[in-house]
């Protein structure tokens, strides 16, 4: 990167909020950057003719929404990343054959424009098979329909649709000039995605295909080098990369490629009635830092911000409508600390060390014990002087060990790596967490004075503010509804009728029931039953419209009791998809609804085949059909008001309006009154909802972060709703008089209701005297031309609030030998008595500030020879309120 670039990104790093006005300004053509060529060695990817060593944050732009995207990116430059890297994802692109989508969510040279715009570079991985825990691993589900195709193997139908979809997207970065040697950010792109994990599947034709899709990515003359992820067969001219928890084993297939880690997972996806996964900071550190030590040189997030499952784009099944993936931007775009903080720290140290690391072919092994090691990078730096930097690991999962390295001694924590960039000195190590924590608070929503009508009026009830006291209703017809409804004979396949138009699909057909059937089950005392071999995801069962039954489950098996009057009965089932398959060999195969065979037993003269009854199919619901949710639609509907004191119905559509809350926080409806179904907002789907209750056991009362990770361990939120609130981006809404529609399956309260927003509201740090000196301090004048030690530099604790917030309180501060942890602070026997003023002072009605952790930052020693800690919790509020400001002393 030219050095007039590395200037006006160090401005930008300091001033984030300046960044994210540039980036919110019209993207007009043109390059981002000087062309470039970019390679590679066995050593690391080779841009501009230099070694890199890269970071990257996986940011995927459907699950955000285009006025988001400026901050993340934002966000994702100032913790450090070099690089985004996104799927692309054909569904949404190519939503019906031949007719594709680049607006909105999905205008993605929008995105590698803003990209490009603050100074990062991107990673595109093009697939198009994502996997992603997205709707039919990204696959349009058109795709199965095309005649004699099999997915992802040498099959020339799938061959010719991926080709034309791939050239599409390579043609589109061409003409908007996006490619780096066009003078815009896209350095690297991938083909395929995980495919050696089903290759063997498909046995020979995998093998073929793997060289065919290498191949043809080739030939499009992109003119930057292609990954394939998790696939030790990559073609020599492809680099194959690393996917999981750990890499730092990782080898290629090949000495001529470098080290790649496409996906470090930093946390993990949920699925309804799961718990929440969490990624430890200091594992999640350790890993990464673990894989530069052992030769790694690119290493990306997945995910750096997860986002949100709009629509009906969530896979599966059952994935929730939350990508938070526990990354470091959540689910919103606010920072989640420590794991972002720690994390830019760690990237902060790796960058000092990256002149030693491009400079040597290979890093020199040292033993230091039984569980402990180093890696020693040194060479000539580009100025010609030498330069060295060194890991040090401790693996082991329980003791920390004292170790002698180049004539000096240093501790280790367990699990932990120590990162010297000089060599010498410990600029940090993974398990020392510098980083403030934040506490995310939702809170009932603030509204503009004199902004709603009386219909509209907020109602607060146990400090909740309900959304609206006035509620619409609306019935949805149990059953077929409309003329488009069409009768064979059989049970069809779910996917082969709906085409994915729709969660839900009608099976009607006719039971006759004799004399003879209602006496034999009196006098048995039991009931038929409805027997189904096998059925995903949902089924609802209905005999004259009254529902008597609802399975749940992934291709199990379905046995629903009913019950039948003497005569004709109507026996009415409804299949539906909560997110079709997302992963594994043989996609196209794997459809919906039934397999087997479905009958119903306990009739007197024996079991009723209904695999060969005459069924009657309705795709969806009416209120999709007439597009109830739409502005524009909604009120050609015969809404009716709903009661306050109305039982819980199953299929219903709601409505009601409400005003967008005060502020530029993260909204959010609270859904938990609520039991399944879906919701839009001024007619955008926000997503599937459902108050499914997570497993009691398996979450952990304390978290170690020491050890191998896994995704049940850390779990959080055991025996709660799997998900109750939903994201709603503020660019969705208008002052007022925004449209909420739901349709509700199992019955819920739509009255409680809340609408409200989610912000970093309290911040606490704790930093002793043992800590290392800032990272910033590595590159001030006095320390690189040798007139400052970098020992004399004392620790700092950094707090910040979101942007648009400032700190307004500091409710507790001690330094000494303070106990406890966030929200749990008390003092211990030794106490600074300054401490709450001097924090308050250097803090108070401010966005950020920096407090060094010394004796003479706070005019005291309050207890010679004793470790002392800095323990602080302070409150943030937004900046336009002032109302809040009160300075304490005390």
């Amino acid at each position: 990167m030219a050095e007039s670039t590395r200037n006006a990104s160090f401005q930008w790093r300091i001033l984030p909020p300046i960044l994210a006005l540039l980036l919110s300004l019209p993207i007009v053509s043109g390059s981002f950057f000087k062309p470039f060529n970019v390679s590679y060695d066995h050593r690391a990817l080779i841009i501009a003719g230099k070694r890199r060593m890269l970071v990257s944050a996986g940011v995927h732009y459907p699950r955000a929404t285009p006025e988001m995207w400026p901050d993340l990116i934002a966000k994702s430059r100032e913790g450090g990343a070099d690089v985004v890297q996104t799927y692309v994802f054909w569904s949404g692109h190519e939503p019906v054959k031949g007719q594709y989508n680049f607006e909105g969510r999905y205008d993605l040279v929008k995105f590698v424009k803003l990209v490009g715009s603050s100074g990062l570079y991107l990673h595109l991985r093009i697939g198009p098979y994502v996997c992603a825990e997205w709707n039919f691993g990204g696959f349009p589900v058109w795709l199965r329909d095309v005649p004699g195709i099999e997915f992802r193997t040498d099959n020339e139908p799938f061959k010719k649709e991926m080709q034309k979809f791939v050239t599409k997207i390579v043609d589109l970065m061409r003409e908007a000039e996006m490619f780096c040697w066009q003078g815009g950010p896209v350095i690297m792109l991938q083909i395929e995605n995980e495919y050696g994990d089903v290759e063997k599947s498909y046995g020979q034709k995998g093998k073929d295909y793997v060289k065919w899709a290498a191949s043809m990515a080739l030939g499009l003359g992109a003119g930057v080098p292609w990954v394939m992820c998790k696939q030790t067969d990559a073609p020599e001219n492809i680099i194959d990369a690393c996917n999981g928890y750990y890499c730092d084993g990782f080898k290629p297939n090949s000495k001529t490629k470098p080290v790649l880690w496409t996906e470090d997972w930093d946390g993990w996806y949920t699925k309804w009635g799961g718990s929440l996964p969490h990624r430890p900071a200091e594992d999640l550190a350790f890993a990464v830092a673990r894989f530069y030590q052992r030769g790694g040189s690119f290493q990306n997030y997945y995910m750096y911000f997860g986002g949100t499952n709009f629509g009906r784009t969530s896979g599966g099944p059952f994935y929730i409508t939350s990508y938070d993936y526990d990354a470091p931007l959540d689910e919103y775009g606010l920072r989640s600390e420590p794991k972002w903080g720690h994390l830019k720290d760690l990237h902060a140290a790796i960058k000092l060390c990256e002149p030693a690391l491009i400079a040597a072919d290979a890093p020199q092994y040292k033993k230091l014990g039984s569980n402990q090691e180093a890696h020693i990078y040194h060479g000539a730096g580009e100025t010609g002087g030498k330069v060295c930097a060194a890991f040090l690991a401790n693996i082991d999962e329980h003791k920390s060990a004292d170790v002698k390295f180049n004539g000096q001694s240093y501790t280790l924590p367990p699990w932990s790596v120590s990162i010297l960039p000089d060599c010498r000195h410990v600029a940090y190590n993974t398990a020392k967490v510098g980083a403030q924590t934040s506490v995310k608070t939702v809170k009932p929503a603030r509204f503009p004075l004199g902004s709603m009508s009386i219909l509209q009026k907020v109602v607060r009830q146990d400090d909740a503010s309900y959304i609206s006291k006035s509620w619409m209703a609306l019935k949805e017809p149990i059953g077929i509804w409309g003329e488009n409804n069409f009768t064979t004979e059989g049970l069809l396949e779910h996917l082969n009728v709906t085409k994915d138009q729709s969660d839900y699909l009608w099976h009607k057909t006719r039971i006759s029931v004799s004399e003879d059937d209602i006496s034999f089950w009196k006098k048995n005392g039991a009931n038929p039953t409805l027997s189904v071999d096998s059925m995903r995801d949902v089924l609802r069962v209905f005999v004259n419209k009254q529902l008597s039954g609802s399975i749940v489950g992934h291709w199990v098996k379905a046995v629903q009791p009913v019950r039948f009057e003497q005569g004709n009965n109507d026996l009415l089932l409804l299949t539906q998809t909560v997110g079709l398959q997302n992963y594994g060999a043989f996609l196209e195969k794997d459809g919906a609804g039934f397999r087997g065979k479905a009958k119903l037993t306990g009739f007197k003269n024996g079991d009723v085949d209904l695999s060969k009854s005459s069924w009657t199919y309705q795709v969806g619901l009416k209120g999709e059909a007439e597009k109830v949710y739409t502005v524009e639609e909604n009120e050609k509907a015969e809404w009716s008001t709903l009661e306050t004191e109305a039982s819980p119905s199953i299929f219903m559509w709601y409505k009601t309006y409400f005003n967008t809350p005060d502020g530029t926080d993260p909204v959010v409806l609270d859904l938990g009154s609520m039991g399944k179904g879906q919701a839009w907002v001024n007619g955008h789907h926000i997503g599937r909802y459902w108050s499914i209750i997570a497993q009691k056991d398996g979450c952990d009362k304390t978290c170690d972060y020491r050890g191998a990770y896994t995704s049940d361990k850390c779990t959080t939120n055991c025996g709660k709703p799997t998900q109750t609130r939903y994201h709603v981006p503020r660019s969705w809404l208008k002052p007022d008089s925004n449209l909420l529609v739901l349709f509700e399956e199992t019955g819920g309260n739509p009255f409680k209701i809340s609408v409200k927003t989610v912000t970093s509201g309290v911040l606490c740090g704790q930093v002793s005297e043992s800590h290392y000196p800032p990272l910033r301090k590595w590159s001030t004048p006095g320390f690189m031309n040798g007139t400052m030690s970098i020992n004399s530099v004392a620790p700092e604790m950094h707090l910040r609030c979101e942007e648009g917030h400032v700190i307004s309180s500091i409710e507790f501060a001690s330094y000494g030998t303070p106990r406890g942890s966030c929200d749990k602070f008390s003092t211990g026997k030794c106490h600074a008595s300054k401490s709450l003023s001097i924090v308050s002072e250097a803090c108070q009605g401010r966005n950020s500030c920096f407090i060094e952790v010394s004796n003479t930052a706070f005019q005291s020693d309050p207890c010679r020879g004793t470790l002392k800690t800095l323990a602080v919790m302070a409150r943030c509020s937004p900046s336009q309120d002032t109302s809040y400001l009160s300075f304490s002393t005390a």
